[in-house]
């Protein structure tokens, strides 16, 4: 099996999570850990608390499966993180502090996506009396994350258009990402 079918094989099961939190009302994100020396899949996760009656903007689906992988105490060298939707920072930063060495997801977020961002490394550590100046360092330099995007994308799209489709879902209505997956062919 080659990279890009590998690649697909676990999409299609981040996307049965998305499915899940569709059908449970959720914004539909799906997230899996997979351990790619293993081949297996050490956590997942979907989004969770989208709903106006427990809104909060913490329980992300790659959030979720970070916090079931360290429950589960599975680790592995050579980890990756399959997401439905572009992760935000919040979600990128828990990834690669966690250790994930890859990213692979179907649909881009435009307006929180965060995989093509530059991260800012302050040589002095934060301390202004040895300030050594800035040096600007590709995400991929500074990590060594890889990133893979669009696996599986109009899967993705097909799920976030029934979701911003639905006159009951409130969240993100009304957002450039609404409006961008709605007029997105």
């Amino acid at each position: 099996m080659n990279v890009n079918d590998q690649h697909k094989k676990w999409m299609k099961i981040a996307l049965e999570y998305a499915k899940q939190a569709l059908s449970d009302g959720e914004f539909p994100v799906g997230c899996i850990l997979v351990a790619k020396d293993r081949d297996e899949i050490v956590a997942t996760g979907i989004r969770q608390n989208s709903k106006e009656s427990n809104l909060n903007e913490i329980d992300h689906a790659e959030i979720c499966a970070i916090k079931n992988w360290i429950i589960s105490g599975k680790k592995g060298t050579d980890v990756w993180a399959y997401v439905t939707l572009e992760p935000c920072l919040m979600c990128l930063g828990a990834l690669i502090i966690n250790g994930v060495k890859g990213i692979c997801f179907a649909y881009e977020d435009v307006m929180g996506g965060a995989t093509g961002i530059f991260f800012k490394e302050q040589n002095s550590m934060g301390h202004p009396e040895l300030d050594l100046g800035y040096e600007i360092r590709d995400l991929y330099f500074t990590s060594n994350l890889k990133i893979v995007p669009w696996i599986l994308r109009e899967d993705s799209l097909k799920l976030f258009k029934e979701f911003f489709l639905k006159p009951d879902n409130k969240y993100l209505s009304d957002t450039l990402l609404a409006r961008y997956t709605l007029k997105t062919v």
